[in-house]
């Protein structure tokens, strides 16, 4: 297994967007749609840092469902059109914008993860911390 010394950093952006690996470039960071795989094919990176959580379907929620209902909310209120039209123009609309995001979405939150060397928050209780410095100012 390689170093990640030996690799040269790769664009978040280019990698993940692409669903390849955030360290070489060049093998898969899925197995299906949305399923991770445990390591990379080409360069044997393990995934197991990656957590993206819901990052992607809260970016999908925020920049793509709102505006697809909001177009089925305009159409209705505006035109009031039969059931047969929102199943024709507003659920294609609602699929394609919530459901095709997802995988780039979610392959760049990884990659950034990895880029920016991402991991889970740490509380500091040393001598450095203001709660330390409290402590020891009212003594």
């Amino acid at each position: 297994m390689a170093y990640d010394a030996d690799w040269p950093p790769l664009s978040p952006s280019s990698t993940g967007m692409r669903g390849r690996c955030p360290r070489c470039g060049q093998g898969h960071l899925f197995n299906g749609f949305l399923t991770l795989r445990p390591n990379c094919e080409v360069c044997g990176l393990d995934y197991s840092f990656a957590d993206p959580a819901d990052g992607p379907a809260f970016f999908v929620v925020c920049f793509g469902s709102v505006p697809s209902i909001a177009l089925a909310v305009w159409l209705e209120v505006s035109y009031q059109p039969p059931f047969w039209v929102h199943l024709l123009i507003s659920l294609p609309v609602l699929l394609i914008t919530c459901l095709l995001p997802l995988r780039p979405l979610k392959g760049w939150l990884i990659a950034s993860q990895y880029f920016y060397k991402a991991e889970q928050g740490k509380l500091d209780r040393g001598s450095g911390s203001p709660q330390a410095d409290d402590t020891q100012h009212k003594s």
